[in-house]
C-alpha cells in the first residue's frame, strides 16, 4: 500500500505520521577499547571492526578475545540493543557501518576502532535499527559530515546529529520482519553457492590429480608463449578501436568474461599480439608468488581483442590438449603449486616465459580432458547462475530498503488512511 501523505523535512518527504528523529535523542555514544597488541588473542571476546562492517547484526558468535581488568569490562561491556558504529576507515564512502547486537553477550567489550550507542528509550525496535542505519538517506548524511586526514574519521557528536525517519513502532517492527525475511533469502542463497563451490573444489581435487596413466610433457611440446600489450601510455587506455583484457578478468575467471573488456589505442599497422580463441592468459607479475600465475582462456573470438601488459598469453597448437582442461588443471592445487616453484623476485615476483614453457605438466588423454572440463564447466555455469539470482536478491533488498525506510511503500495503515477508509466506507453505505 503506497502512503500519500507526505510531510517536508530536513532530508525530504517522510509520512505524515512518521517523525524526524536525532540519533542523539534516543541514543548515548561511547568510544572503545584502547589495548596494546600484547593484550589480543586471549581473554574474553571483544566485538571488532569487521564484525560490524561487514554484519547486521551481532550474535554471540565473536571470534576476537581480549586480556582485560574488571574495570574495562564494566567500561566496555555490549549488551543486547546497543548499536555499533565503525569509527575509522581508509574511505569517507565505508566510514560510519552500523551492525546491533540482537542476543545478550556475555562479558563482551568492543574495540576502540567502533563506537556504541546505547539506546535510552524505547523508541527504536532493535532490529530496525540494524536496517534504518543502513539507509541510504542516514549513510549520506554520516559520510557527508566525516572528516578526512591520512583516514577517513567520525564521532559521537557527529553520529549524534544525523537525522532519522521513525515510523511507529509496529511498522519499524513490520519493516524489520520483512527485511529480516529477504536477508534470510540473501543467506540461503550465499550458503548455496558456498556448498556448490566446496563441492566443485572437492571435485577439481579428484579429477585434476594425475595418476600412472597421464603422459608429462613440457608446455613448450604444447603451445608457445606471447606477451601483453607493449609501448603503450596511459592516454592510450579508455578509447581506441581495438580492445584489451583487464589484469582482473584473467584472475577472477576460469574462463574469460566477455562482458569484461576495455578499449585500447592502436595506430593504423602497430605491431602487437592478438588474442584468439582458446587461448590461455597467465598473469605474469604479483605481489606474492601464490597469486602468480594465474590462467583463465578465451572460448570464443572477439574481434580486434589483446591482452594487458602485465598478463602474457599462452597459444596451443597440439591437437591433443584441451585448452579448457588445461585452464582447470593450471588452477588445481596440482598447478598451482607447479607455479609456484617458478616465482623469481622479492618485493615482486615474475614469472618468466621461459621457465614457463619448461614447466613438465601430466595430461590424460585427449577424451578425459574433454571430459574433465565439460564437468568442472557445467558446475562453473550452476554456480554462476545461482550468483546472478544472489545479485538479483541483493539488488531487490536494497530497493525494499529504499522503499519501506522512507515510507513510500507501507506495511502498516496509517491512522489518516484508516480514518479515510472509514469515511468512504460511511458514505457508500448512506
Amino acid at each position: 500500500m503506497v502512503e500519500r501523505n507526505f510531510k517536508h523535512t530536513e532530508i525530504g518527504l517522510i509520512p505524515e505520521d512518521w517523525e524526524l528523529v536525532r540519533i542523539g535523542d534516543s541514543f548515548q555514544f561511547k568510544n572503545g577499547l584502547n589495548k596494546e597488541k600484547t593484550f589480543f588473542g586471549y581473554g574474553f571476546p571483544i566485538v571488532n571492526y569487521m564484525d560490524v562492517f561487514k554484519y547486521t547484526f551481532i550474535t554471540s558468535d565473536i571470534k576476537g578475545k581480549v586480556f582485560l581488568s574488571k574495570q574495562e569490562l564494566r567500561n566496555f561491556e555490549v549488551t543486547k540493543g546497543d548499536v555499533l558504529f565503525t569509527r575509522t576507515s581508509e574511505t569517507q564512502e565505508e566510514i560510519g557501518y552500523s551492525s546491533v547486537v540482537v542476543e545478550e553477550l556475555k562479558d563482551t567489550v568492543f574495540s576502540g576502532f567502533v563506537l556504541r550507542a546505547r539506546p535510552f528509550n524505547n523508541l527504536f525496535d532493535i532490529k530496525f535499527c540494524g536496517y534504518v542505519f543502513s539507509n541510504r538517506i542516514v549513510r549520506e548524511q554520516i559520510i557527508s559530515n566525516a572528516t578526512y586526514t591520512t583516514r577517513a574519521l567520525t564521532n559521537g557528536r557527529v553520529l549524534s546529529d544525523v537525522k532519522i525517519p521513525l515510523p511507529p513502532l509496529p511498522e519499524q517492527q513490520a519493516i524489520a520482519e520483512t527485511l529480516t525475511h529477504t536477508d534470510e533469502w540473501v543467506e540461503s542463497l550465499e550458503k548455496l553457492i558456498t556448498k556448490k563451490r566446496l563441492i566443485k573444489q572437492g571435485a577439481m581435487q579428484k579429477l585434476l590429480t594425475p595418476n600412472k596413466a597421464w603422459k608429462v610433457r613440457k608446455l613448450r611440446e604444447v603451445g608457445k608463449t606471447y606477451g601483453g600489450l607493449s609501448g603503450k601510455t596511459k592516454q592510450d587506455f579508455g578509447t581506441g578501436n581495438a580492445f584489451y583484457l583487464p589484469f582482473l578478468n584473467i584472475i577472477n575467471n576460469v574462463t574469460i568474461n566477455e562482458n569484461f573488456i576495455e578499449k585500447v589505442n592502436l595506430k593504423q599497422g602497430e605491431l602487437q599480439n592478438r588474442v584468439l580463441k582458446n587461448d590461455l592468459l597467465f598473469n605474469g607479475s604479483s605481489e606474492t608468488p601464490e597469486e602468480l600465475g594465474i590462467s583463465s582462456v578465451l572460448l570464443n573470438d572477439i574481434e580486434n581483442l589483446y591482452l594487458n601488459s602485465f598478463c602474457f598469453g599462452f597459444r596451443i597448437f597440439d591437437d591433443e590438449t584441451n585448452s579448457l582442461f588445461l585452464s582447470y588443471l593450471m588452477r588445481s592445487p596440482y598447478g598451482r603449486n607447479a607455479i609456484f616453484f617458478l616465482a623469481q623476485g622479492a618485493t615482486r615476483y615474475n614469472l618468466s616465459k621461459s621457465n614457463f614453457l619448461e614447466l613438465e605438466i601430466s595430461f590424460p588423454s585427449i577424451d578425459e580432458q574433454i571430459y574433465v572440463a565439460n564437468i568442472l564447466s557445467d558446475m562453473d555455469s550452476e554456480i554462476e547462475v545461482l550468483e546472478q539470482k544472489l545479485a538479483k536478491a541483493k539488488q531487490i533488498k536494497e530497493g525494499m530498503m529504499q522503499e519501506l525506510l522512507t515510507g513510500r511503500i507501507r506495511l502498516i495503515e496509517s491512522s489518516n488512511q484508516s480514518r479515510n477508509h472509514k469515511l468512504k466506507k460511511a458514505i457508500v453505505n448512506m
